[in-house]
Protein backbone atom coordinates (compact mmCIF):
# COMPACT_ATOMS: atom_id res chain seq x y z
CA UNK A 1 0.00 0.00 0.00
CA UNK A 2 1.79 3.25 -1.19
CA UNK A 3 2.16 6.18 1.47
CA UNK A 4 -0.50 8.42 -0.29
CA UNK A 5 -3.08 4.51 0.21
CA UNK A 6 -2.33 4.37 4.19
CA UNK A 7 -2.66 8.28 4.45
CA UNK A 8 -6.34 8.61 2.82
CA UNK A 9 -6.86 5.33 5.07
CA UNK A 10 -6.04 6.83 8.38
CA UNK A 11 -7.93 10.01 7.45
CA UNK A 12 -11.12 8.03 6.33
CA UNK A 13 -11.06 5.86 9.84
CA UNK A 14 -10.17 8.70 11.92
CA UNK A 15 -12.99 11.41 10.91
CA UNK A 16 -14.08 14.20 13.04
CA UNK A 17 -16.55 13.13 15.55
CA UNK A 18 -19.57 15.08 16.21
CA UNK A 19 -22.17 13.09 17.66
CA UNK A 20 -22.33 9.74 19.91
CA UNK A 21 -25.44 7.49 20.64
CA UNK A 22 -25.18 5.15 23.49
CA UNK A 23 -27.00 1.92 23.24
CA UNK A 24 -28.63 2.04 26.83
CA UNK A 25 -30.49 4.37 29.19
CA UNK A 26 -29.09 7.45 30.10
CA UNK A 27 -27.69 7.04 34.13
CA UNK A 28 -27.92 9.55 36.68
CA UNK A 29 -23.76 10.27 36.36
CA UNK A 30 -22.79 9.62 32.76
CA UNK A 31 -18.91 8.61 32.66
CA UNK A 32 -18.80 10.52 28.73
CA UNK A 33 -19.72 14.00 30.50
CA UNK A 34 -15.90 14.95 30.42
CA UNK A 35 -15.52 13.99 26.69
CA UNK A 36 -18.82 15.28 25.44
CA UNK A 37 -17.13 18.68 27.41
CA UNK A 38 -13.24 18.34 26.49
CA UNK A 39 -14.38 17.75 22.70
CA UNK A 40 -18.15 19.40 22.05
CA UNK A 41 -19.59 16.49 21.15
CA UNK A 42 -23.33 15.60 21.29
CA UNK A 43 -23.89 12.67 23.22
CA UNK A 44 -27.48 11.25 22.87
CA UNK A 45 -28.45 7.97 25.20
CA UNK A 46 -31.22 5.24 23.52
CA UNK A 47 -31.52 1.69 25.46
CA UNK A 48 -31.32 -0.61 22.54
CA UNK A 49 -33.30 -3.31 24.21
CA UNK A 50 -36.04 -3.52 27.02
CA UNK A 51 -37.78 -5.70 29.71
CA UNK A 52 -41.22 -6.67 29.46
CA UNK A 53 -42.66 -8.90 31.73
CA UNK A 54 -45.21 -11.69 31.29
CA UNK A 55 -48.86 -10.78 31.91
CA UNK A 56 -51.00 -12.68 33.77
CA UNK A 57 -52.84 -14.45 31.54
CA UNK A 58 -49.27 -15.70 29.49
CA UNK A 59 -47.76 -17.15 32.56
CA UNK A 60 -50.83 -18.97 33.81
CA UNK A 61 -50.40 -21.04 30.12
CA UNK A 62 -46.96 -22.41 31.90
CA UNK A 63 -49.23 -23.80 34.45
CA UNK A 64 -46.43 -23.23 37.25
CA UNK A 65 -47.59 -22.03 40.74
CA UNK A 66 -44.95 -20.26 42.38
CA UNK A 67 -46.45 -21.41 46.34
CA UNK A 68 -46.07 -25.09 45.41
CA UNK A 69 -42.10 -24.47 45.61
CA UNK A 70 -40.39 -24.79 49.00
CA UNK A 71 -37.03 -22.68 47.61
CA UNK A 72 -36.90 -19.80 45.15
CA UNK A 73 -33.38 -19.09 43.44
CA UNK A 74 -32.86 -15.34 42.00
CA UNK A 75 -30.18 -14.31 39.75
CA UNK A 76 -31.47 -10.76 39.28
CA UNK A 77 -33.31 -7.74 41.08
CA UNK A 78 -35.68 -7.85 37.80
CA UNK A 79 -36.00 -11.70 38.67
CA UNK A 80 -37.40 -10.45 42.11
CA UNK A 81 -39.61 -8.31 40.92
CA UNK A 82 -41.65 -9.77 38.06
CA UNK A 83 -42.03 -13.07 40.76
CA UNK A 84 -43.53 -10.73 43.39
CA UNK A 85 -45.73 -9.30 40.39
CA UNK A 86 -46.69 -12.22 38.91
CA UNK A 87 -47.35 -13.66 42.84
CA UNK A 88 -49.78 -10.59 43.35
CA UNK A 89 -51.45 -11.00 39.78
CA UNK A 90 -51.99 -14.62 40.62
CA UNK A 91 -53.16 -13.65 44.33
CA UNK A 92 -50.55 -16.06 45.64
CA UNK A 93 -48.86 -15.60 48.87
CA UNK A 94 -45.51 -17.45 49.43
CA UNK A 95 -45.07 -19.34 52.69
CA UNK A 96 -42.98 -18.33 55.41
CA UNK A 97 -41.01 -20.90 55.31
CA UNK A 98 -40.01 -20.84 51.32
CA UNK A 99 -36.30 -20.66 51.22
CA UNK A 100 -34.57 -17.63 48.70
CA UNK A 101 -31.02 -18.20 47.57
CA UNK A 102 -29.70 -15.22 45.80
CA UNK A 103 -26.58 -14.44 43.36
CA UNK A 104 -25.24 -11.75 45.54
CA UNK A 105 -25.76 -10.02 48.72
CA UNK A 106 -27.34 -7.08 47.04
CA UNK A 107 -29.84 -9.28 45.50
CA UNK A 108 -30.64 -10.63 48.74
CA UNK A 109 -31.16 -7.41 50.08
CA UNK A 110 -33.74 -6.28 47.16
CA UNK A 111 -35.80 -9.01 48.71
CA UNK A 112 -36.53 -6.40 51.57
CA UNK A 113 -38.66 -4.57 49.38
CA UNK A 114 -41.17 -7.88 49.10
CA UNK A 115 -41.12 -9.81 52.03
CA UNK A 116 -40.44 -9.03 55.82
CA UNK A 117 -36.64 -10.31 55.52
CA UNK A 118 -36.74 -11.44 59.65
CA UNK A 119 -39.13 -14.19 58.94
CA UNK A 120 -37.44 -15.80 55.81
CA UNK A 121 -34.63 -17.99 54.86
CA UNK A 122 -32.62 -16.36 52.55
CA UNK A 123 -28.42 -17.07 51.49
CA UNK A 124 -26.42 -15.32 49.07
CA UNK A 125 -23.09 -15.55 47.11
CA UNK A 126 -20.61 -13.52 45.92
CA UNK A 127 -21.47 -13.75 42.36
CA UNK A 128 -22.27 -16.92 41.15
CA UNK A 129 -23.75 -20.22 41.25
CA UNK A 130 -20.72 -22.18 42.82
CA UNK A 131 -20.76 -19.65 45.66
CA UNK A 132 -24.14 -20.84 46.44
CA UNK A 133 -23.24 -24.66 45.63
CA UNK A 134 -22.67 -25.65 49.71
CA UNK A 135 -25.59 -24.19 50.67
CA UNK A 136 -27.78 -25.55 47.90
CA UNK A 137 -26.28 -29.19 47.98
CA UNK A 138 -27.29 -29.45 52.08
CA UNK A 139 -30.77 -29.27 50.84
CA UNK A 140 -30.63 -30.65 47.76
CA UNK A 141 -32.79 -33.31 48.96
CA UNK A 142 -35.29 -31.76 51.14
CA UNK A 143 -36.50 -28.56 48.31
CA UNK A 144 -38.09 -28.76 45.37
CA UNK A 145 -36.52 -25.06 43.20
CA UNK A 146 -38.08 -22.45 41.35
CA UNK A 147 -35.85 -20.79 38.99
CA UNK A 148 -37.36 -17.44 37.27
CA UNK A 149 -35.84 -16.62 33.97
CA UNK A 150 -36.31 -14.50 31.09
CA UNK A 151 -36.44 -15.37 27.81
CA UNK A 152 -32.59 -15.68 28.11
CA UNK A 153 -33.10 -17.95 30.58
CA UNK A 154 -30.01 -19.01 32.89
CA UNK A 155 -27.02 -20.76 31.12
CA UNK A 156 -24.72 -21.47 34.17
CA UNK A 157 -27.57 -21.67 36.98
CA UNK A 158 -29.83 -23.99 35.27
CA UNK A 159 -26.86 -26.18 34.05
CA UNK A 160 -25.24 -26.61 37.32
CA UNK A 161 -28.94 -27.61 38.79
CA UNK A 162 -29.04 -30.25 36.04
CA UNK A 163 -25.75 -31.80 36.37
CA UNK A 164 -26.48 -32.08 39.80
CA UNK A 165 -29.80 -33.45 39.92
CA UNK A 166 -31.68 -31.13 41.51
CA UNK A 167 -35.60 -30.99 41.19
CA UNK A 168 -36.04 -28.16 40.01
CA UNK A 169 -38.24 -25.78 37.82
CA UNK A 170 -37.50 -22.89 35.15
CA UNK A 171 -40.37 -20.44 34.97
CA UNK A 172 -40.33 -17.77 32.34
CA UNK A 173 -41.34 -14.57 33.54
CA UNK A 174 -39.91 -11.21 31.59
CA UNK A 175 -37.96 -11.00 28.07
CA UNK A 176 -35.77 -9.07 27.34
CA UNK A 177 -37.09 -7.79 23.32
CA UNK A 178 -35.61 -5.14 20.90
CA UNK A 179 -37.18 -1.01 21.64
CA UNK A 180 -38.69 0.47 18.57
CA UNK A 181 -36.27 2.37 17.49
CA UNK A 182 -38.18 3.75 14.20
CA UNK A 183 -37.84 7.77 14.93
CA UNK A 184 -34.08 7.17 14.25
CA UNK A 185 -34.54 5.83 11.10
CA UNK A 186 -33.25 9.26 9.31
CA UNK A 187 -30.44 10.24 12.10
CA UNK A 188 -27.70 9.64 11.82
CA UNK A 189 -24.42 8.92 14.45
CA UNK A 190 -20.70 9.30 13.99
CA UNK A 191 -19.97 7.08 16.78
CA UNK A 192 -22.39 4.02 18.08
CA UNK A 193 -21.63 2.28 21.10
CA UNK A 194 -22.76 -1.32 21.77
CA UNK A 195 -22.56 -3.20 25.25
CA UNK A 196 -24.33 -6.17 24.74
CA UNK A 197 -25.23 -8.70 21.37
CA UNK A 198 -28.56 -7.98 22.29
CA UNK A 199 -28.03 -4.44 20.86
CA UNK A 200 -26.82 -5.12 17.33
CA UNK A 201 -29.76 -7.54 17.19
CA UNK A 202 -31.79 -4.91 18.12
CA UNK A 203 -29.83 -2.40 15.20
CA UNK A 204 -30.94 -4.96 12.22
CA UNK A 205 -34.31 -5.69 13.76
CA UNK A 206 -34.76 -1.92 13.34
CA UNK A 207 -33.10 -1.22 10.46
CA UNK A 208 -32.47 -4.45 8.33
CA UNK A 209 -30.95 -2.95 5.63
CA UNK A 210 -28.06 -1.30 7.80
CA UNK A 211 -25.09 -0.12 6.40
CA UNK A 212 -22.01 1.28 8.33
CA UNK A 213 -20.31 3.24 5.90
CA UNK A 214 -18.65 5.90 7.73
CA UNK A 215 -20.36 5.59 11.20
CA UNK A 216 -17.89 3.99 13.49
CA UNK A 217 -18.56 1.39 16.21
CA UNK A 218 -17.37 1.30 20.19
CA UNK A 219 -18.00 -2.07 21.30
CA UNK A 220 -17.65 -3.56 25.14
CA UNK A 221 -16.92 -7.11 25.28
CA UNK A 222 -15.84 -10.13 23.41
CA UNK A 223 -19.41 -11.28 22.55
CA UNK A 224 -20.50 -8.35 20.98
CA UNK A 225 -17.57 -8.05 19.11
CA UNK A 226 -17.96 -11.52 17.81
CA UNK A 227 -21.55 -10.38 17.23
CA UNK A 228 -20.37 -7.44 15.02
CA UNK A 229 -18.41 -9.40 13.20
CA UNK A 230 -20.71 -11.80 12.36
CA UNK A 231 -22.76 -8.90 10.70
CA UNK A 232 -19.77 -8.09 8.89
CA UNK A 233 -19.28 -4.71 11.06
CA UNK A 234 -15.91 -3.11 11.70
CA UNK A 235 -15.63 -2.43 15.45
CA UNK A 236 -13.46 0.79 15.74
CA UNK A 237 -13.37 1.70 19.22
CA UNK A 238 -13.09 -0.93 22.15
CA UNK A 239 -11.34 -1.12 25.60
CA UNK A 240 -8.42 -3.50 26.22
CA UNK A 241 -7.82 -4.39 29.48
CA UNK A 242 -5.85 -4.18 31.34
CA UNK A 243 -3.85 -1.52 29.58
CA UNK A 244 -7.17 0.54 28.37
CA UNK A 245 -9.94 -0.73 31.32
CA UNK A 246 -13.06 1.04 29.95
CA UNK A 247 -14.54 2.59 27.43
CA UNK A 248 -14.40 6.04 28.14
CA UNK A 249 -10.79 5.85 28.23
CA UNK A 250 -10.77 3.96 24.62
CA UNK A 251 -13.07 6.77 23.28
CA UNK A 252 -11.15 9.33 24.81
CA UNK A 253 -7.48 7.86 22.73
CA UNK A 254 -9.49 7.50 19.90
CA UNK A 255 -11.27 10.72 19.93
CA UNK A 256 -7.58 12.80 20.64
CA UNK A 257 -6.90 11.80 17.16
CA UNK A 258 -10.06 11.75 15.23
CA UNK A 259 -10.89 15.23 16.65
CA UNK A 260 -7.27 16.51 16.38
CA UNK A 261 -7.34 20.19 15.39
Amino acid sequence: MSTAAKSEKKEETFKPVRTILVSQPQPERSPFIRLEQKYDLKIDWRPFIEVKGLTEKEFRKERIRPDEFSAVIFTSKLAIEHFFRLCKALRIEMSQETKYYCMTEAIANYLQKFIVYRKRKVFFGQRTIQDLAPTLKKHRSKEKFLLPTSNLGSEFVSAYLEDNNFDWTPALMYRTVSSDLSDLENVFYDILIFYSPLGIDSLYENFPGFEQKDTRLAVAGSKTTKACVERGLKVNIFPEPPKVPSMEMALDNYLKISNKE
